[in-house]
């Protein structure tokens, strides 16, 4: 079975052999030691090709015709691992294998199809695209499943909300768990109070189209209870305390938490690992309307906290603490939390490092090592106690928005550790989900943040 696609497109791979045309992706000592296709160093020589990173000389044949292409990986490829993914945008369409690269196999096909990625939906044209041959010694599947999971991010970040509200994330949500024959249950709009999740009722409720909570349950019970949480706010305004304009350009971005963990439970599914999987997204358009939530109101949530609202721009923590307490009932071995939360986080790192917070050692270690084995880049920032006092309120247990804006990102954790008591190690992830510019795996726009790395710590080192 085919991984799951959100938007279905054409595979950036081939299978055509010795049809395809060939790719010698070299250094500059490549061309100095002259340890390439002699046709290839003679082409390069003449044309002064210097093997710069992300350098592509297209070479021909003796009648003409293209015969291949030399890419450049600078001097030091270590330090843009998947640097493959520019060509998937560089070369011609068309069939083509790499000859020769000082690159793993997995990495070099992997990061051609990261940079493969293509946002066209609402595109009147749409070009034709390189396609390459997954090396013999790489793990094809893996791959495949790899993009699959990131692409299903960047998609569902990248869709405006006019076709990525609450109605149609909930689509995607059941969309996913059909195809991996998973169960889904749904909790809507006043059922919501019913069913004890205040906080999730309250930011969603002034929009059009109800707050809502997703579950996906997956996996065999009796196997390791791995619970993923995905802020699911699909456009944010900032509520009565509005944003200006400018920031509001990119909250459609607002559910990449959702998206993430989404992506993630594809990996996690598809790769049929033994867990006992849950996926929880709450699930809210942040809006304005008379019965908008406001500045100074005090709610109980799901755990018995009171909060106490002085900024509803911070709306983000509060859906998570309902389904924070709402996943930690059922005491997970392991319980992450993604969401596009805090722009301390970017302030602090810039938007290509999401910080996370644990106060489990072993984990913290482990998905650092989980990260670097991935070059999926992620950092951890210290769950500081001192700054507990930030996060109290004077007539609540808690204040949404602490006063100052200093360690915004910290205080934010904080806020949420305290919804969290019975899970064995709890990680809270706090992403950017876009990329400012584009980078050789990535063409700019959404994008899938630690889910990679994530995977490999479930896949090969969940304790």
């Amino acid at each position: 079975m085919a991984p799951y696609q959100f938007i279905e497109r054409p595979t950036p791979f081939n299978t055509k052999g010795g049809s395809t045309l060939p790719i010698f992706a070299v250094t500059p000592a490549h061309i100095e030691t002259g340890t390439i296709d002699p046709i290839a160093l003679d082409w390069a020589k003449k044309a002064g090709f210097k093997a710069e990173s992300g350098s592509l000389l297209l070479i021909p044949t003796a009648e003409g015709h293209l015969g291949g292409a030399l890419y450049g990986l600078g001097t030091n490829p270590s330090e843009q691992p998947y640097i493959t993914g520019r060509l998937a945008r560089a070369l011609p369409a068309g069939d083509w294998h790499i000859e020769t690269a000082p690159l793993t196999a997995n990495r070099l096909a992997l990061g051609f199809g990261l940079g493969s990625y293509r946002f066209d939906r609402y595109k009147s044209e749409k070009s034709p695209a390189a396609t390459m041959l997954i090396p013999s010694d790489a793990d094809g599947a893996d791959i495949k499943r790899q993009l699959a999971g990131v692409f299903l991010a960047r998609d569902l970040i990248n869709t405006p909300t006019n076709d990525m509200g609450p109605d149609q994330l909930e689509a995607a949500f059941r969309g996913l768990a059909q195809h991996y024959k998973a169960d889904v249950s749904v909790i809507t709009g006043d059922a919501l109070l019913e069913q004890n999740f205040p906080l999730v009722h309250t930011v969603g409720r002034a929009s059009a189209d109800a707050p809502r909570l997703l579950e996906l349950r997956w996996g065999k019970k009796g196997h390791r209870k791995v619970t993923l949480v995905g802020k699911g706010v699909c456009f944010d305004t900032g509520g009565l305390d509005i944003k200006p304009a400018a920031s509001m350009l990119l909250m459609k971005k607002d559910m990449g938490g959702a998206a993430n963990v989404m992506g993630l439970a594809l990996m996690i599914m598809d790769a049929k690992l033994k867990v006992d999987l849950r996926v929880i997204v709450p699930v809210v358009e942040n809006a304005i309307s008379s019965n908008a939530f406001r500045p100074g109101d005090i709610y109980r949530s799901r755990k018995g906290l009171t909060v106490q609202i002085d900024n509803t721009d911070a709306e983000g923590r509060l859906i998570l603490a309902d389904a924070l307490a709402y996943a930690d009932e059922e005491e997970p071995e392991l319980l992450i939390d993604m969401a596009t939360l805090t722009g301390a986080a970017r302030v602090a790192l810039g938007p290509d490092l999401p910080p996370f917070f644990t106060d489990d050692a072993n984990l913290a270690h482990d998905l650092i090592e989980a990260s670097l084995e991935t070059d999926d880049p992620i950092w951890r920032l210290p769950l500081y106690p001192g700054y507990e006092k930030d996060i109290r309120a004077k007539f609540a247990d808690l204040t949404n928005a602490p006063a100052g804006g200093m360690a915004g990102s910290i205080t934010a954790a904080l806020f949420l550790k305290r919804f969290v008591s019975k899970a064995k190690s709890w990680a809270h992830f706090d992403i950017y989900g876009w990329a400012q510019s584009e980078r050789p795996h990535s063409p700019g726009g959404g994008e899938a943040q630690a889910i990679r790395a994530l995977f490999h710590y479930i896949r090969t080192g969940l304790r």
